[in-house]
C-alpha cells in the first residue's frame, strides 16, 4: 500500500512540473521572442539541450543520479530522432498558418493511438477514445483560427507528427525495455539532440526568419532571459521524460493540451491577449475531455486490478492507459514495459 502511494505521489509530481516548468517557459520564451526579438527557436533549443547536460552531468558527478551505460547506437539514433522531431515542428510552424500548425499538433494524439495499436498491440477503450475525441474538439475550437494550406507545409506536417509520435512512444519503451530511469536516457541521449540542432539550428532559424543567430545584438536583458529559458529548459526536459516514462505518450500529449488551456488563459490574465467566448468555450470544452480520460483510465485500472486479483494467479498485464492522477506505470506492452503564439511546446 504504501509503495503504491508513493508511486501515485510521483505521478502526480511529475505531472505537475511538467504543467508549471512548461507554463513558465511558455511566458519566458514568449517575451523573449515577441517583446525584445528573439526568433531563434531552433538554436535556442539546442541551448536547452546543452545546458540540460551539462546540470544533468554536475549532478552525476555529485551522486544525484547513477549513470547506467545503453547501446550506443540506441542512444545516438533515439537522441537524433527527437532532435529532427523539434526541426520539423519549427519548420512546420514556419511554412504554415498558426492554425494548421495546431492542427499538427492535435494529430498527434490519434497518429500515436494508431501506432501503438498496430505496433505495440496495445487496446484503448471506446470510453478513452470519446474522452480523447471531445479533448482534441475543445483544444480545436479554443487555439484554432485559421487553415491555409500548402504542399510543402503539409509535407513538413506530417514528418513532424510521425518523427514526434515515434520519438515518444520511444521514449517510454526505451526506459521500460532496458530498465533506466528517465534522468539516465536524458543524461545519454541529450547531447545527440543538442548536437544535431547545434548544427542545424542556425540555418533553419536563418531560412525561417531571414536573420542570423550570430549578428544578432545581445543585450543584457535579452541574455538574462536566454539564460533564464535554458534553467527552465532544464525541468522542462526532465519532466517530459519523467511523465512519458511514468505514464504513457497519449497521458503526456493530453497534458500538453492542459498546458495549452493555461497558457492561452495566462496569456489573457497575464499579458492581456485577445480572448473570445470561443477561446472560454473551447478550454471548458477540453477540460470536459481531460477530466473524462482521467475518470474512464482510474475506472479501467481499478477495474483491471479487481480482475487479476480474483483470477488465477498468472503474469500481469499492466493496463491499456493511463490516467492524469492514477499513479500506474501506464499502457505498457506485455514486457512491463513541448514563443511564437502560446510560445510552442516545439522549442523544448
Amino acid at each position: 500500500m504504501g509503495e503504491k502511494t508513493s508511486l501515485q505521489l510521483g505521478v502526480v509530481g511529475a505531472l505537475f512540473l511538467s504543467v508549471a516548468s512548461s507554463v513558465s517557459i511558455v511566458i519566458c520564451n514568449k517575451a523573449l521572442m515577441s517583446n525584445l526579438g528573439f526568433p531563434f527557436a531552433t538554436t535556442l533549443t539546442s541551448w536547452h539541450l546543452m545546458v540540460t547536460f551539462v546540470t544533468l552531468h554536475v549532478a552525476l558527478r555529485f551522486n544525484f543520479f547513477e549513470n547506467k551505460p545503453v547501446d550506443m547506437k540506441t542512444v545516438i539514433l533515439f537522441g537524433i530522432l527527437n532532435g529532427v522531431s523539434i526541426g520539423f515542428l519549427n519548420l512546420s510552424l514556419g511554412f504554415n498558418s498558426i492554425g494548421f500548425y495546431q492542427m499538427t499538433k492535435l494529430a498527434i494524439i490519434p497518429f500515436t493511438v494508431l501506432l501503438e495499436t498496430i505496433f505495440l498491440k496495445k487496446q484503448f477503450s471506446r470510453n478513452i477514445k470519446l474522452s480523447l475525441l471531445i479533448l482534441l474538439l475543445g483544444v480545436g475550437i479554443a487555439s484554432i483560427t485559421d487553415l491555409q494550406l500548402n504542399f510543402v507545409g503539409t509535407i513538413l506536417s506530417l514528418l513532424a507528427i510521425v518523427t514526434t509520435c515515434v520519438g515518444q512512444i520511444l521514449t517510454n519503451t526505451i526506459q521500460k525495455r532496458l530498465n533506466i530511469s528517465s534522468t539516465q536516457l536524458l543524461y545519454q541521449s541529450a547531447p545527440f539532440q543538442a548536437a544535431i540542432l547545434f548544427v542545424t539550428g542556425p540555418l533553419v532559424d536563418q531560412f525561417l526568419t531571414k536573420k542570423n543567430v550570430f549578428a544578432h545584438k545581445y543585450s543584457n536583458v535579452v541574455m538574462g532571459f536566454i539564460l533564464l529559458s535554458c534553467l527552465i529548459a532544464v525541468s522542462v526536459n526532465f519532466s517530459t521524460f519523467l511523465v512519458i516514462g511514468k505514464t504513457s505518450p497519449v497521458t503526456y500529449q493530453v497534458l500538453g493540451h492542459l498546458k495549452t488551456c493555461l497558457v492561452l488563459g495566462f496569456g489573457y490574465t497575464l499579458l492581456h491577449d485577445p480572448f473570445t467566448s470561443r477561446n472560454i468555450v473551447g478550454i471548458l470544452v477540453a477540460i470536459v475531455g481531460m477530466g473524462l480520460y482521467s475518470y474512464f483510465c482510474t475506472h479501467e485500472t481499478k477495474k483491471k486490478q479487481f480482475g487479476d486479483h480474483s483470477s488465477i494467479p498468472q503474469v500481469k498485464e499492466r493496463d491499456t492507459s493511463t490516467p492524469l492522477l492514477a499513479g500506474k506505470d501506464g499502457y505498457q506492452d506485455k514486457e512491463n514495459h513541448e514563443s511564437k503564439k502560446l510560445s510552442k511546446d516545439s522549442l523544448v
